[in-house]
């Protein structure tokens, strides 16, 4: 039962594994709280893409709880204050136009026509993409392309969005333009990625993934500046919490 001080995201010995593969996640047991913009960090095939779709209810948990404010979060029921904002954007945009797109959640909830057109209006213009909406899908660039599906997923208003790599294949200008919208876009977010400068910069805090399991859990700069550990665990320390001086005599 949903109460004020429930998690608006909770994993309980979450443990998932695919048919023919040995155990991806092992034993999970995280809380999220309102208004965290959490991080999550490993080496390719940690398991951080598997562990969105579990909480997002598109793969079923082995064993275990995924729980949304409290409330179990059941495989293939729509959750619209979960959104997910995949890796790549073509798997996520599939109508005619840009406006169809971001209206297809609001419309799913069954809210009338002028409250959807009010919420695709609004998540275009946050997204600063308002100018896009009559343009088709496919005559996108790749950065409108990103900016379109994060739009579609703020048209449900969700209390937690999921970024799969939301900075991969941006040119450096289109990458800085995302980072205050993925500050603003939700109460909460957690962002998987490989960019782990664009996690210093956004994110209040970061967990590290390998081999299925929580290796390290804490302020970012604190995590990420521990090289011992990010050595182990296949990342290297972030750039600009290399000190300045060492950089020099390089």
């Amino acid at each position: 039962m949903t109460t004020p001080s429930s998690p608006v995201l909770q994993l309980k010995a979450l443990d998932f594994a695919y048919p023919d593969t040995p155990e991806v996640l092992r034993h999970l047991n995280i809380s999220i709280h309102s208004g965290e913009r959490v991080g999550l960090i490993g080496p390719n095939g940690a398991g951080k893409s598997t562990l969105f779709l579990l909480i997002n209810g598109i793969l079923q948990p082995s064993a275990g709880e995924v729980l949304s404010r409290g409330r179990v979060q059941l495989k293939g029921r729509f959750n619209p204050e979960i959104g997910l904002v995949f890796q790549c954007s073509d798997d996520q945009l599939f109508c005619p136009s840009v406006y169809e797109d971001v209206a297809f959640g609001p419309q799913n909830m069954g809210l009338g026509k002028e409250e959807v057109t009010r919420r695709v209006e609004e998540a275009l213009q946050r997204v600063g993409a308002e100018k896009l909406t009559g343009r088709p899908v496919n005559h996108l660039s790749e950065g409108e392309k990103r900016l379109v599906a994060i739009a579609g997923i703020l048209a449900l208003s969700p209390q937690l969005i999921l970024y799969d790599e939301p900075s991969a294949g941006l040119d450096i200008r289109t990458r800085r333009r995302l980072i205050p919208i993925l500050k603003k876009s939700a109460p909460t977010i957690l962002i998987a990625s490989h960019d782990l400068e664009l996690i210093l910069e956004v994110c209040t805090r970061v967990l590290l993934l390998d081999q299925g399991m929580i290796v390290a859990d804490g302020p970012p700069a604190q995590i990420m500046n521990d090289e011992a550990l990010m050595t182990a665990h296949g990342q290297e320390k972030p750039h600009s919490l290399v000190p300045h001086q060492l950089l020099h005599h390089q």
